[in-house]
């Protein structure tokens, strides 16, 4: 059996995106190029921000999706998460809320990418 080790995400700008990513998780890329950053994640993941327009093989302009989740340990550190990203200026797609799955709220990064932010529901 093999596990994913790495994420990688399409971007239009990766010096653009890994800035914002950078800022985001306060740790730098590892490797940094006009067309690639990867950054080296706590979890042993690496995230990998690859130009849309150089990926091979290519990607459609439009269409692409994808989210990143962040659980973290209480209700209240979603919302203190949430001022904070409010603060910085990020685009909010859904403001906290209850879900079946736990407490949460949903980011946008420059290409759109969601980054959810939960704590898990305790069963």
């Amino acid at each position: 059996m093999i596990d994913p080790n790495f994420i990688l995400l399409y971007v239009n700008n990766p010096e653009t995106s890994a800035r914002f990513y950078t800022d985001l998780m306060g740790k730098s890329p590892i490797e940094s190029s006009p067309t690639f950053a990867m950054f080296a994640l706590s979890s042993g993941m690496m995230l990998g921000l690859w130009s849309r327009h150089t990926v091979e093989p290519s990607v459609p302009a439009h269409g692409l999706g994808g989210e990143l989740a962040f659980a973290i340990g209480s209700d209240q550190e979603v919302d203190e998460l949430y001022a904070s990203w409010c603060t910085r200026g990020l685009t909010i797609a859904q403001t906290p809320t209850q879900m079946d799955f736990g407490y949460t709220f949903v980011a946008l990064d420059p290409d759109g990418h969601r980054l959810r932010v939960f704590a898990p529901a305790e069963h």
